[in-house]
């Protein structure tokens, strides 16, 4: 069976590696440029990551903002996803409907060898 994904918007932690990424063996992944891709949401990263530099701040909510932008811009992009692996390619919107036609019909003669159960309730 033929295993595409598509990001669209957001794909956070635990919830993206289970929804048919390529670290559980999904065959292509596609991300829009608007996706977002990290471990946790900007804003509860930049929470996490950068508290004491929020509250030692004279302005704690424009320093809040400006470290969630940043963290959006470094980490939670899919151009970065796709530099280490974790997206095929970052397409745009526009052509998703023909980049997903070509994926099912590349992998339409996928096969998969996998060894022979050595146990089971059904004889052979």
């Amino acid at each position: 069976m033929p295993k595409v994904g598509l990001i669209l918007r957001k794909a956070y932690g635990g919830a993206y590696v289970a929804m048919n990424s390529k670290h559980l063996g999904a065959d292509l992944v596609y991300a829009w440029p608007s996706a977002e891709i990290s471990v946790m949401s900007a804003e509860g990263a930049a929470n996490v990551l950068f508290r004491d530099e929020i509250a030692a701040s004279d302005d704690p909510v424009s320093t809040r903002s400006r470290k969630i932008e940043e963290y959006r811009q470094k980490v939670a992009n899919p151009y970065t996803a796709a530099s280490k692996g974790y997206v095929d390619d970052v397409i745009d919107p526009a052509e998703t409907r023909i980049r997903l036609i070509n994926a099912l019909d590349m992998l339409a003669s996928k096969r998969e060898n996998r060894p022979s159960k050595k146990h089971g309730n059904i004889p052979l």
